[in-house]
Parts: structure tokens; sequence; C-alpha cells
């Protein structure tokens, strides 16, 4: 039996019904999440199954139409866990699962998946991996070549120090669309003498983010950020704000309204704030924007940018 979908919501020609274009579900029994260990007391507040009903009474109190759920295994057999939960829950508009994009017998599951109207793209853990510039060097041809031919996506979970490395990437694959995770994880929490703006990670996060914002097709999410920061600010409000503001200047200056994604990053989220906190947080970063191009960050640009069907 099909679950059932987050209700339909008014339509409002000024504020539409939200997009969360970044959202994760698991259950931890099937083993392959290695990142959520339970021995790291830093993640025990996430370290249990999050399931569809966990997140739904989220969405409806938010009115959210929409998500895209979001790989947070290197495993195939997540990506066919998380469509079996996009083919039971119609809330569930996108997938973003995981192939080895070294392997050309990746292939074959690429393929498979895009049997599926609901797989949208793929996303390589490029942050966990000890290479930073796995991303420019390993790739291959054929599956990426198979990316092209399916009008798939690709997600880039990156850091600052990998962005010089997905500069090399993007100008070996120009018409290929990705969208960066989180706005590549500026660390907000990393202090020095000065304060953190001016730790050894700014400048570079900086420069790559403007360098990268110059390919016309590249998107950015809004999204992961409060837990990128440190006290106060992790629960959002005033501090938050604060803490954001400088991130949420360089986003919209270089990648403007039509090219940012909004997304929530839940259940991780909780290991800063709530689903409400960040909501707010959010939505006051953009009231200087006007109404559509609000609209666009927390709608439309989701909806084109993955293809998903209203």
């Amino acid at each position: 039996m099909t679950a059932p979908a987050a209700p339909a919501q008014p339509v409002d020609p000024v504020r539409p019904p939200r997009v969360d274009a970044h959202q994760h579900l698991w259950r931890l029994a099937r083993g392959d999440y290695r990142w959520l260990r339970a021995d790291v007391p830093a993640l025990a507040p996430i370290h249990r199954d999050f399931e569809p009903d966990d997140l739904l009474p989220l969405l409806q109190a938010h009115g959210v139409s929409q998500t895209v759920l979001v790989q947070a295994a290197d495993s195939e057999a997540e990506t066919e866990y998380m469509l079996q939960l996009a083919t039971l829950h119609g809330w569930i508009g996108g997938v973003v699962g995981w192939v080895d994009l070294s392997r050309r017998e990746s292939v074959p599951a690429l393929r498979r998946w895009a049997g599926h109207p609901k797989f949208k793209g793929v996303r390589p853990m490029l942050q966990d991996l000890p290479e930073a510039d796995w991303i420019a060097r390993l790739p291959h041809p054929e599956v990426m070549a198979c990316i092209a031919d399916l009008g798939l996506r690709v997600d880039a979970l990156v850091q600052p120090w990998h962005l010089s490395h997905l500069l090399r990437f993007l100008d070996r694959h120009p018409d290929l669309p990705v969208v960066i995770d989180h706005a590549a994880k500026p660390q907000l929490a990393s202090r020095d003498e000065a304060g953190g703006w001016h730790a050894d990670w700014a400048q570079p996060w900086r420069a790559g983010m403007t360098e990268l914002a110059s390919r016309p097709g590249l998107h950015c999410k809004v999204s992961g950020l409060l837990t990128e920061a440190d006290g106060a600010a992790r629960a959002g409000g005033a501090a938050g704000r604060q803490a954001l503001q400088p991130v949420w200047h360089l986003l919209r200056s270089t990648f403007g309204p039509q090219r940012l994604i909004w997304g929530s990053d839940w259940p991780v989220l909780n290991l800063a704030a709530d689903y409400a906190a960040w909501i707010a947080l959010s939505d006051e970063l953009m009231q200087d924007l006007s109404p559509e191009e609000q609209r666009a960050i927390r709608h439309d640009n989701a909806v084109a940018f993955y293809g998903l069907t209203l």
C-alpha cells in the first residue's frame, strides 16, 4: 500500500509550497552507513533509524510538497533501498544515489535505475575519500558518458580543499548538470587568532566558490550550514544569522537567486538545530530578495534542476 503523500498546499503565487532538495533516510540494520558510528559521541543524536514517518510531520507542518532523497552510504544497495522508498511515498520527488564513478562496471546499475522515474542523479562521497583530487582524475569516461546520455545530475559533496579539483572536473564536463552540496561546507567552526573568516580555509573557499560560480550551469545548495558552525550559532537565531551572513552574501552575489537551491540536510541537521529553526533562519537570510527570487530558491530551482514532476 502506498503511504500518504504530504497534503496538497494552496498555490500561492508569491510563496509556493517548498521543496526540500536535500534530505536523508536511513535504517541502521542495513549496515552500510560506515560514517555513522556508534563510538562517535558527536553522532549520538542521529545514530538511530530515520524513516519516512519521522519526516512526514515536518513536511506537513512547513508546507513542503516534495523532497529529494540523497544517498548516505557508498553502496548500490542503498540506492535500491531509496528507490523502493520513493515508489512508496509520493512526496519523495527524486532520488540521488551512489555508484563508483571510477568503475565501468557501474554502467549497468545506472541504466537499470534510469528506468525509475524518480532516479535523478548520483553523488560520490568526495569528502570521505583520501585523495582530494579524486573527482578530477578517476571518474571513468564510460561512466561519465552514461550519466550524460541518461540526463542525470551530479551532486558534489565537497569541502573547501576540493574546489580547485572540482573546477577541473567541470572543465572536462562543461555540459553536465552539477550542484554543490552545502555550499562546499565553509568551515565556520574553524578558529585562529583572528577569527574563523581569517582562517586558512576562508580565502580558498571564497576564491574557489567565486570561480565555480562563473560556470553558468553549476548550481549550489543552501543547506547543511548550521552543522558547520559552532557555539550558539548552531541553533540558528540571531547568532546563526551572524555566522551565516558572510556565506549568504557570497552565494547570493556569485550564483544569484536563479542557481541557489534550498535544502534541509535533515536529519544531519538535528546535530545542530531543528527543521523549524533552519527554515526560519534561511527565510530571514532571503528577506532582501524579491518574492520571485525567494520562490526560485525555495521551490522552482529544485524542480527545474532535478526535473521533478509537480
